[in-house]
């Protein structure tokens, strides 16, 4: 197993109402590679394949995730993206763009 992780989330990556792909968001319980640390968040790369039976999840780099616990779905932009990979939750991430859209006058 490459990495083990919780409270994760399947992210939706979408630009112009079309579907890019979807990343695995989540935080690492444990990682045999010693890439991450206990409590680290992790954003893959494009999510290839889910086995929901045996809660892996195979990334385009060639990572396998197992996820425990139970998960969320999200959706965010591609111009939000970075903003994942810097560590932000996709709740954040909706919560920032609720206040940016805000018109203070």
């Amino acid at each position: 197993m490459n990495t083990i992780v919780k409270e994760w989330q399947i992210v939706t990556i979408v630009s112009e109402n079309q579907i890019i792909g979807k990343v695995l968001y989540a935080i690492v319980v444990e990682d045999m590679y010693k890439r991450f640390k206990a409590g680290d968040y992790v954003t893959t790369s494009k999510i290839l394949n889910i086995s929901t039976g045996t809660q892996l999840i195979r990334t385009n780099s060639g990572s396998i995730y197992q996820v425990i616990g139970s998960g969320k779905k999200a959706t965010i932009d591609l111009n939000e993206l970075p903003l994942l990979r810097k560590g932000y939750s996709p709740d954040e991430i909706s919560s920032l763009t609720a206040r940016s859209d805000s018109v203070v006058h």
